[in-house]
């Protein structure tokens, strides 16, 4: 592996401890022009995050179905904006006066999206996960460094103040020495869960090629697609698409593991999960339980979608427990609760704090001040990109039933039997270059 690549990518930590970026952004002291990439559910959502922050434009709109173009330009509309709407993500790229990019397209996108956009100049803020193959999110930072851009990544807890705090009380040894973690999700779903929708016709309205992209050619699906009314996008529980639970929750759960330990990679990784109920076309499982050996502690994390019942008694559906010698630290977008192993002491609860709970609109405004001072953001690409690659590694592990060592120096693992899934896997004419 080249020196670059190895710089890169090196030992937890040592890529955050000064500046990456240098130079100015065009306009530096003026508003910043942003293009909008796939205005579904959370593309509607940063759309209006975004309005809310004075000096960013949305400037222009991109979908491949047209109601969710028309929805976006009613948004803007009502937000003071007029973007111009396009279909192709390209026009978006290839127009000098966007500034930078918003990719909140299905996570098949993101990756050869970001990396054309930094090979484009622009800036870029991507949904997360940040990929769904290792080799992807390699890639990714390697555009990021390469071409100089600012690219925020949409783990937004990380401007929470909860989750602040959690890395606070980490980083004083207010838990004390800490050698387990708890990562959990619960709900309950129904038996026959997204239903089996039989092939069919795309919607009139909708460029179902281009919505696959560099993904397999398959006839078009309901579930597959995954956009209605009813429901968050079920494009998240195909494998051809994104990776289920565990990269959709798992990322928010496993990234404030990281961000309180520093960035670190677990060096052994292991996972067993199955469709033991739910009755419906869908490739990922309704139950799953990952273990991650880091260098100083184990962490486990738990998907159970079938039943509802909370852990420890937090009366929360899902968060992450940081479990020490001196105290447990319960974290979610709710709360964050010191609790002292001697009871008697009683726990110190932060919650219900209107400017804690705030993560969204924060996430955006340090994204256009990094734009504008070229420093690094709070969800810095390479951090996502780890978050993303240890639930990434967990979906590897359960689905090549090995156990998995992370091989940090070539980002990859030792098995050989698992590395072809970290490989990106293309439809032509689609190629992910740097």
């Amino acid at each position: 592996m080249s020196n670059s690549r190895r710089d890169m990518l090196t030992a937890a930590g040592a890529a955050f401890t000064t500046s990456l970026f240098t130079g100015s952004v065009k306009g530096a002291n003026d508003r910043v022009a942003v293009g909008f990439i796939g205005l579904g559910a959370m593309g509607s959502g940063n759309l209006g995050y975004s309005m809310k922050v004075p000096g960013l434009v949305p400037a222009a709109i991109c979908d491949v179905y047209q109601p969710h173009l028309e929805r976006a330009e009613a948004a803007a509309r009502r937000g003071g904006f007029q973007p111009k709407s396009v279909k192709d993500f390209r026009d978006i790229l290839a127009d000098k006066s966007i500034d930078a990019v918003c990719i909140s397209t299905p996570d098949h996108w993101h990756a050869y999206m970001t990396v054309e956009a930094c090979k484009g100049g622009k800036d870029v803020y991507v949904e997360k996960p940040a990929c769904v193959y290792i080799e992807e999110g390699q890639k990714m930072v390697q555009a990021a460094r390469k071409y100089g851009r600012i690219v925020q990544a949409g783990t937004m807890q990380r401007s929470g103040g909860y989750f602040q705090k959690a890395a606070e009380l980490v980083k004083n040894g207010a838990a004390g020495e800490i050698t387990f973690c708890h990562a959990f999700q619960s709900g309950l779903t129904k038996k026959t869960g997204w239903g089996n929708p039989p092939d069919s016709a795309p919607p009139a309205e909708l460029d179902w090629n281009m919505w696959l992209g560099p993904a397999p050619e398959v006839p078009f699906n309901a579930n597959r697609w995954g956009v209605n009314t009813a429901s968050f996008p079920t494009f998240r529980y195909f494998w051809d698409y994104a990776g289920g639970a565990m990269t959709d929750w798992g990322v928010h759960l496993i990234d404030p593991l990281h961000q309180c330990f520093n960035e670190a990679m677990p060096v052994t990784i292991d996972a067993m999960g199955g469709k033991f109920y739910v009755q419906d076309n869908t490739d990922t499982p309704d139950t799953m339980l990952a273990t991650f050996l880091y260098p100083k502690f184990l962490a486990s994390y738990e998907s159970r979608t079938c039943n509802p019942i909370p852990m420890f008694g937090m009366n929360q559906g899902a968060g992450t427990m940081i479990h020490g010698t001196d105290a447990t630290i319960f974290v979610n977008r709710s709360m964050c609760r010191l609790i002292p192993n001697d009871r008697a002491k009683g726990a110190t609860v932060w919650e219900d704090d209107t400017g804690m709970q705030q993560m969204n609109v924060p996430h955006w405004k340090n994204w256009l001040e990094c734009i504008k001072s070229r420093q690094k953001p709070m969800s810095e690409i390479e951090t996502c990109v780890r978050s993303s690659a240890v639930c990434i590694l967990a979906n590897v592990a359960m689905r090549s039933k090995v156990r998995l060592d992370w091989d940090e120096n070539d980002w990859t693992v030792a098995q050989d039997a698992a590395k072809p899934m970290l490989k990106a896997k293309y439809r032509a004419p689609w190629k992910l270059e740097v």
